[in-house]
């Protein structure tokens, strides 16, 4: 069985976005659990639960964080676990300033970043990751990649179907 994921959020706006990395975390099997922290308004309980997180059972970190707020750069700085940040969308550089604090990490503390509400990539991340140590996952990983060439190989055959009326 998998370990588990920690899906943290800095605030509860960042959740429709989010819901798509813990529904991706589903579709694997990958237990997980989601929390709301700040990395400025709760530092203790995130550098808490951060510095806890491999005796929890946890195997990844996924942090969600808007504007410069740096929740995935404060987790990573207390857990040797593999962190991996969204950026959120929103503020008023519209989540550039959030990529920007996210992927600009000094050397030693790693934060691997996703697309600005890349939460789906996220989930998919921390799978590969997880899946290193897990041949039951890494074969739904490769079960979901030949869906996905499946689906594109569908959509090929019908636009040459529709090319070829023309």
């Amino acid at each position: 069985m998998s370990k588990k994921v920690a899906v943290i959020m800095g605030s509860d706006s960042d959740w429709p976005q989010v819901r798509g990395a813990c529904a991706q975390l589903e579709a694997f099997g990958i237990p997980y659990e989601a929390h709301i922290m700040s990395a400025h308004r709760t530092p203790d309980t995130a550098a808490a639960f951060a510095k806890n997180a491999r005796d929890s059972g946890f195997g990844a970190i996924i942090c969600a964080a808007g504007m410069a707020a740096h929740l995935a750069g404060a987790f990573a700085a207390n857990t040797t676990l593999p962190v991996i940040g969204i950026p959120m969308r929103g503020g008023a550089m519209d989540g550039l300033d959030a990529l920007l604090s996210t992927v600009q990490m000094p050397g030693g503390i790693p934060v691997a970043t996703v697309a600005v509400d890349g939460a789906k990539n996220a989930a998919v991340l921390a799978a590969q990751i997880l899946a290193v140590t897990d041949e039951g996952l890494a074969a739904r990983l490769d079960a979901a990649r030949a869906e996905m060439a499946a689906q594109i190989a569908e959509k090929e055959q019908k636009l040459q179907a529709e090319l070829a009326k023309n």
